[in-house]
């Protein structure tokens, strides 16, 4: 039957963003494993170790359940942050300015005068990163940071759209951009970049720095693509969803091991 044949072709269609995530996601967990299993967080010097060194060692060097040592866990978990936090905002950048036509009826050129506004409170939001670390420690701007960009992005998904008789508010878009865009990426992803450093350690960091950018570039290729396959094949507000609880997830992780991980950047 045609109409059976169709349920099945839009099905597949829909799982397909699905698939190009969770490959995503395995592709980085294989290569962290292949690459940077037993890496010691410091080399070893002849200078006696002072106790709180010791210790952060002991701890990094502790093995998990998984079969890898916590250091490695860590570095795993900071790259895994880097793709979900650019992973997102790069799904929310491709559909940022169609959600503003499609949703509030704005002009595109209005729409990228709110996002390049925004984008120049965000470089603000940069500049006081020296500031803020003299009150937060990484952690907390992390989960502070995501947070802020989970709830933007997770209030744009109840609305309706303009085609179906909506009135959308235009601060609502304002307010959901300027949570994103001017607070909660900037803080956050920084946030990120510098907790991985802090982990590394006392070590050449220019071969790990560069498997992190690379998953960022990964991330901010396929998390659009599959967005873009959402929307087509469901609604754009599924996306928001979705990213929603992808930004959660990370910060549950991040809670729940924020004692180890800020023993190791410590």
């Amino acid at each position: 039957d045609n109409s059976y044949q169709f349920l099945f072709i839009t099905v597949d269609q829909y799982s397909t963003p699905a698939y190009f995530m969770a490959l995503l996601a395995a592709v980085t967990l294989a290569l962290i494993l292949a690459k940077f299993q037993n890496r010691q967080r410091v080399k070893p010097t002849k200078k006696k170790k002072s106790s709180r060194t010791a210790e952060r060692d002991e701890v990094a060097d502790r093995t998990t359940p998984c079969g890898i040592t916590v250091y490695d866990a860590a570095l795993l978990g900071c790259m895994l942050l880097n793709v979900s936090t650019k992973g997102s905002i790069g799904s929310f950048e491709t559909l940022g300015i169609s959600f503003a036509e499609s949703h509030f009826g704005l002009e595109p050129e209005v729409a990228g005068l709110i996002v390049s506004l925004n984008g120049m409170i965000g470089v603000i939001s940069l500049l006081s990163m020296g500031q803020l670390g003299k009150f937060l420690t990484d952690i907390q701007m992390i989960v502070g940071g995501i947070t802020v960009c989970a709830v933007g992005i997770i209030s744009f998904s109840g609305l309706q759209s303009v085609e179906n008789g909506a009135v959308n508010a235009t601060w609502q878009y304002i307010l959901g951009i300027f949570m994103v865009y001017g607070i909660g990426y900037p803080i956050g992803h920084t946030a990120v970049i510098g907790l991985f450093s802090k982990v590394v350690g006392r070590r050449a960091q220019g071969t790990l720095q560069g498997w992190f950018a690379s998953c960022g570039s990964l991330a901010r290729i396929f998390f659009p693509i599959a967005s873009g396959y959402i929307s087509q094949f469901d609604d754009v507000t599924t996306v928001f969803k979705l990213l929603f609880g992808i930004l959660v997830i990370s910060n549950f992780f991040v809670v729940m091991f924020r004692s180890t991980l800020t023993a190791l950047s410590a």
